[in-house]
């Protein structure tokens, strides 16, 4: 077999390799979980005003923070398909995913420099940069999936990819717990000032962890020259278009995809900032909050790959959307820490099972044989930046309509927040709703 033939035809369910691309999800989990989800939130309203004016317009900090993931987000639903369009035909994969790992390794530890008000501008670019390397790098980290593993296998991998993700980035976490319980003996005046430490160290982290999947994935199969690829790029969208819009039974599914994703992310990416804001965490507090949250994800992983084999994708899907609607309904009237404490239990039962399963039953229903792998994730990412960037929105445009009409009874200005989290509910509500007509055709295969 020729050289060509066999970079073309990896081979699959390789443990070392199937291990290697697992390890890409321990490297930059540390991001969102440490940074996006765990501390940077609360440093970033502890050292900024309460209101902020941003281009002549006035918003609460909570809402810059929201929209500041929404940009980020936008940004890279933008790019992602041309880019993965480019990747997958000019044989490029690799080298996107290492680029964009670079971007947002240094974009966080350029986190450092942000102090406070008078460097708010480093704290907003340097975390939308961060943000759009670490959904860029996903792009291409989910089109290696179907080139590991075969598709009975689809689950058991995409959850491990989540699982080390969920483990990796605990480890991390507990070692900045620790810096900042003891931030005397690294020569800190007091934890505040020991907190943007973490900020470097996850960077380090994120690109050190990284070189192994660059190591042990597959080179990609080198395309022919004398080709338009900026043409090519928006070509291979175009073509994944029609054919996802040809097969009602997959646009269901991505339908039901956009609007249970818009709610997922936005919990994901704004609890800390309503455990924060609400209900007065300090940065132990919710460090202590995510890592339960964490914890309680490996066994959700696993448990819903279980509940699939036995009953299904759907199933499986259905039964975690009606959970997600009422930790949204149950989350409106929480009113102690210890209250949240059990919801976020509740949010990392489902957190790790609804992430994996999605990511395994779109593979499912990719045409078979299907050789541009990076051009359909693109698709799929697409939706998943899209409704990340909608929920993200949603929940500051309603926390900033409920302060400033007046109509809504509020106890204290922060109770407006509640407001957004009970809207969330309603994209689980209509994501139920279309996910009821979709067949998942090709099951997993039990052995």
């Amino acid at each position: 077999m020729s050289t060509e033939n066999t970079a073309a035809l990896p081979l699959k369910n390789d443990p070392r390799t199937v291990r290697g691309w697992a390890f890409f999800d321990w490297a930059n989990s540390a991001y969102a979980l440490v940074i996006t989800v765990a501390i940077f939130p609360g440093y970033f309203l502890n050292v900024t005003d309460d209101r902020v004016r941003v281009l002549g317009y006035e918003m609460t900090d909570s809402t810059l923070y929201a929209w500041s993931i929404s940009l980020a987000y936008l940004v890279i639903a933008l790019l992602s398909p041309l880019l993965s369009g480019i990747a997958d035909y000019g044989g490029k994969k690799k080298a996107f995913l290492r680029f964009f790992t670079l971007l947002g390794s240094l974009a966080c530890i350029s986190l450092l420099f942000f102090k406070g008000m008078p460097t708010l501008w480093v704290g907003v670019v340097g975390f939308i940069l961060a943000t759009i390397g670490f959904a860029g790098g996903i792009v291409f980290y989910n089109a290696f999936l179907p080139i590991i593993a075969t598709e009975d296998q689809y689950d058991k991998v995409s959850a491990k990819g989540f699982s080390y993700g969920y483990f990796g980035s605990v480890i991390l976490l507990v070692v900045n717990l620790v810096v900042i319980l003891n931030y005397k003996w690294f020569g800190f005046s007091d934890g505040l000032r020991a907190v943007p430490t973490a900020f470097v160290m996850v960077g380090l982290w994120w690109i050190g962890f990284a070189q192994i999947p660059l190591n042990r994935l597959p080179e990609d199969k080198v395309k022919p020259a004398g080709v338009n690829l900026l043409t090519k790029g928006y070509d291979e969208i175009r073509k994944v278009w029609r054919t996802v819009r040809g097969d009602r039974n997959t646009l269901a599914f991505l339908t039901a995809f956009f609007f249970y994703n818009a709610g997922v992310n936005a919990v994901l990416f704004l609890a800390s900032v309503f455990a924060e804001k609400v209900l007065h965490f300090s940065t132990t507090g919710l460090i202590l909050l995510v890592l339960i949250l964490q914890i309680v994800a490996i066994g959700g992983a696993w448990l819903s790959t279980r509940l699939s084999e036995r009953k299904g994708n759907k199933f499986s899907l259905m039964i975690q959307l009606v959970i997600w609607t009422g930790i949204c309904w149950i989350g409106y009237f929480v009113t102690s820490g210890l209250e949240f404490y059990f919801l976020a239990a509740g949010v990392g039962l489902v957190m790790g099972g609804i992430q994996a399963l999605s990511r395994s039953t779109y593979a499912k229903l990719l045409p078979e044989n299907t050789p541009d792998t990076a051009s359909y994730f693109s698709f799929y990412d697409v939706m998943d930046k899209v409704s990340t960037v909608v929920g993200t929105f949603v929940f500051g445009f309603v926390e900033q309509m409920v302060r400033s009409s007046g109509i809504f009874p509020l106890r204290q200005d922060s109770d407006a927040m509640r407001y957004s989290v009970l809207a969330l509910a309603v994209f689980f509500v209509v994501s139920l709703g279309v996910l009821a007509i979709v067949r998942i055709r090709r099951m997993t295969v039990r052995h």
